[in-house]
């Protein structure tokens, strides 16, 4: 299970290719799948607007959601990429053969980094100028016209390198998810060994992950400008709240398909899964290394 394959960089052009590709396989299907997961994260948008306690409980539980409806993705993406449909029962995969455990495993490289962020902030930025920050902010926010003398003396150069800190933290933490997902779906791999082999995967195929991360914001930058043109129509003729449901529907739909089947030809190529795959009824549990 350490067969790790070497990729040109040309790969991770492929990798959103291919994600494209499938998506047209079934256009309808595939992207009525993205929308119910926009529809899922509209809903607990708009529990801030009732009650602040009600949302943020959804908003962990879509967290934890989250694991389990990547894998029902790439359960999807698997099944489109042979000719086959997506059904919204894909997206209940993660939740079926023992996954469960090991997919919320893979939320912990995100939550550690968080942690660490948390205490580089305090560490590099300091409490007295946190505090000075946040006042500055609160300042600027009662002005109708914030003045920019507000901010003089802040320690920005410190608030940068911070945030330059959780981007690469964050860019670090990704590694152990990229592709661990699909190792767990279909190689019935234990999480710890599937975030350590996606750690390895993207570390010897840096240039290939670049060029697909770089890639794929370009693509979403595109997508929304083009989705911003359609908002302001469905603005003009239905109202604001009528724009936003759009955009997140459409978004979602559109990004969701591609960007895990992307995944999910990633996870082919680096981690050999043109192998043929366990029985999808593995009673396997826990998250074993």
């Amino acid at each position: 299970m350490d067969d790790v394959n070497k990729v040109p960089a040309s790969a991770g052009a492929q990798w959103l290719l291919d994600g494209l590709a499938n998506l047209r396989r079934a256009p309808f299907s595939f992207a009525f799948l993205g929308a119910l997961y926009g529809a899922l994260a509209l809903v607990v948008g708009q529990a801030a607007t009732v009650n602040v306690g009600l949302f943020m409980a959804l908003e962990v539980l879509l967290v934890l959601l989250g694991p389990l409806l990547m894998g029902g993705f790439v359960f999807a993406a698997r099944s489109v990429a042979s000719g086959g449909p997506a059904l919204p029962a894909h997206l209940l995969e993660g939740m079926h053969g023992g996954r469960t455990g090991r997919l919320l495993a893979t939320l912990l490289p995100n939550v550690l980094a968080l942690v660490v962020c948390v205490a580089l902030l305090f560490v590099v930025v300091g409490m007295g100028p946190m505090a000075e920050i946040a006042q500055a902010v609160e300042r600027a926010g009662a002005q109708a016209a914030p003045d920019p003398s507000v901010f003089e003396g802040l320690p920005v150069g410190r608030l940068l390198l911070w945030f330059l800190l959780v981007i690469a933290i964050g860019i670090v933490a990704s590694f152990f998810t990229f592709v661990a997902i699909p190792e767990i779906m279909f190689r019935d791999t234990g999480a710890l060994d599937a975030m350590r082999r996606s750690f390895r995967a993207c570390m010897r195929n840096l240039p290939a992950l670049l060029v697909f991360l770089v890639l794929t914001f370009i693509a979403i930058v595109v997508l929304y400008i083009g989705l911003s043109i359609v908002g302001l129509i469905v603005s003009a003729v239905a109202g604001q709240a009528a724009m936003q449901v759009v955009l997140q529907l459409l978004g979602s739909a559109l990004i969701m398909p591609v960007l895990l089947s992307a995944i999910y030809f990633a996870w082919r190529q680096m981690l050999d899964g043109e192998r043929p795959a366990v029985a999808m009824s593995s009673p396997t549990t826990g998250i074993e290394a």
